[in-house]
């Protein structure tokens, strides 16, 4: 599936162009990457419900141009510190050629059904929620699914023990974080307890 979106090129540029563009129901946005940047604008309406959307922030999206299609990915989004209201966004052109990192949420799955849950009472802890990918456009997942269904209490899952599709490499900067793990929460699992630092 394909998340299109309409954009204008941006004629007038600075913070006092910006207030009135957001005024007048739009946000301020830049697309980078491949060519020189070009400032555009967006309708606040139609990329507020596309930012509620997870797939919008882990996809290669169709940005329509002044009636062109381009394909982007969404690498930042400036929200208002107090209303919902989005101030600024940031879109990446990629090519089906080169490489990309993005984000990519982590579904956990069958956590019902973990003996560490089921058994044992424990309760499910993730350190991540998201993970740095690296593939071709055309490799990018909407998500990482974690399926939790053999994790006892104590025991963790770690980002190596994941299967990524074909293409798609994790980037953990050498390192191997832990995605899920069950904490006991019954009884007094001297494991599980933490000594205050």
């Amino acid at each position: 599936m394909t998340i299109q979106f309409n954009a204008k090129t941006r004629e007038k540029q600075g913070s006092s162009a910006s207030r009135r563009l957001r005024r007048a129901g739009n946000v301020p946005a830049i697309v980078y990457g491949t060519s020189a940047p070009v400032q555009i604008e967006v309708d606040h309406n139609e990329i507020f419900h596309a930012l509620r959307n997870e797939a919008f922030h882990s996809s290669v999206l169709s940005m329509i141009l002044d009636g062109t299609a381009q394909s982007v990915i969404l690498k930042d989004t400036q929200w208002h510190p107090y209303k919902q209201q989005v101030l600024h966004l940031d879109f990446q052109r990629v090519d089906a050629t080169h490489k990309i990192h993005v984000k990519v949420p982590l579904h956990f799955v069958n956590a019902d059904i973990a003996p560490g849950v089921k058994l044992e009472g424990g309760m499910v802890s993730h350190p991540l929620t998201e993970l740095d990918l690296e593939c071709l456009p055309g490799d990018l997942p909407e998500f990482i699914e974690v399926d939790l269904k053999d994790l006892k209490s104590g025991s963790s899952i770690h980002v190596s023990a994941l299967t990524l599709p074909k293409g798609v490499k994790a980037l953990t900067h050498g390192e191997d974080p832990v995605v899920a793990t069950i904490l006991a929460v019954r009884g007094s699992d001297d494991a599980e307890e933490t000594p205050a630092a």
